[in-house]
């Protein structure tokens, strides 16, 4: 079966890697070009991986532009399968692949349709979530499911280990996608719009730390906005810090305000939340980069 497998951010790797591996890989890869790279914070340049594979790559900004259009009708796809790919496809191109167009999304569908979708899954302490292959429809995200996997979502999850889990639980579905083509008949199970909720689009300023928040949220912030994602952030003195891991602390017995450094260790820095609970950060970058010990107890880190 001819495929074409479009996007541009490490699960578009993972796919291209797993169905080379399951020796069924894709006859062309469409990506974004180097100059819009910044439109995915996780962002992964597919060439080297396709070109060790023998799979020719091109370039597309607008997957429903004329041009893409004619380049995918050109390729005569079976199968159109997205993987990492922030355009909704339009008809036009959804009409083209005969068999369809399957996309890949990191919830249990219809749960958790929408944007930033993993930072959003840590926020709502959700216990279980799961991987989803469905068919693209001009609803987003509304398609029937061609498979899914569920599994559990950790008390210390973070967007890292949590995209792990997805990464893994891609390759499951792309070799279960690989059988029903050798079957040669793909299951179409109906969402029920009843159970469907949705994640509103995340942006890097939602990263920003409220330290009057209770110590357990703001952690739990830092664990959602944390690679491959922008980070949870906060000013200080030495310039806005990005935090990248942390955990609660049980330090006591401080009266500080929400934000204040109570303590400066060899691994890290205590600071005091709104419930006058403590969050240890144990990594975090600035432009200058000077470390904990240009930090000093008492100074107060701010929204």
């Amino acid at each position: 079966m001819r495929k074409v497998l479009t996007g541009a951010v490490e699960s578009t790797s993972t796919a291209l890697l797993t169905l080379c591996e399951l020796d069924s890989p894709p006859i062309a890869v469409l990506t974004l070009p180097l100059s819009l790279r910044g439109r995915h914070s996780d962002f992964v340049d597919l060439r080297p991986l396709a070109r060790d594979a023998g799979v020719p790559v091109y370039e597309i900004e607008n997957c429903n532009s004329q041009e893409s259009l004619n380049l995918v009708r050109n390729l005569n796809p079976d199968l159109h399968l997205v993987v990492g790919w922030s355009q909704i496809c339009g008809p036009e191109l959804l009409a083209i692949p005969e068999v369809g167009s399957v996309g890949f999304h990191p919830s249990a569908l219809p749960e958790n349709r929408g944007r930033a979708v993993i930072p959003w899954t840590i926020l709502q302490g959700a216990r279980t979530t799961g991987s989803t292959l469905f068919w693209l429809s001009e609803g987003v995200d509304e398609g029937a499911i061609l498979a899914q996997e569920i599994f559990d979502v950790g008390d210390q999850e973070t967007a890292r280990s949590l995209m792990d889990k997805h990464l893994m639980a891609l390759r499951n579905l792309l070799a279960e996608l690989v059988d029903h083509e050798l079957r040669g008949h793909f299951p179409r199970v109906p969402q029920d719009p009843a159970l469907a909720t949705t994640c509103l689009q995340r942006t890097p300023e939602d990263g920003c730390i409220d330290w009057s928040r209770p110590a357990r949220e703001v952690w739990t912030l830092i664990r959602a906005a944390g690679a491959p994602y922008p980070g949870a952030f906060t000013n200080s003195r030495i310039g806005v810090m990005r935090v990248w891991c942390a955990h609660l602390d049980d330090a006591s017995g401080y009266w500080a305000l929400p934000g204040q450094i109570v303590a400066v260790e060899h691994d890290g820095i205590v600071v005091q939340c709104g419930d006058r609970q403590h969050v240890k950060i144990t990594e975090y970058s600035t432009d200058s980069d000077p470390g904990f010990s240009q930090l000093r107890v008492g100074e107060r880190l701010v929204e």
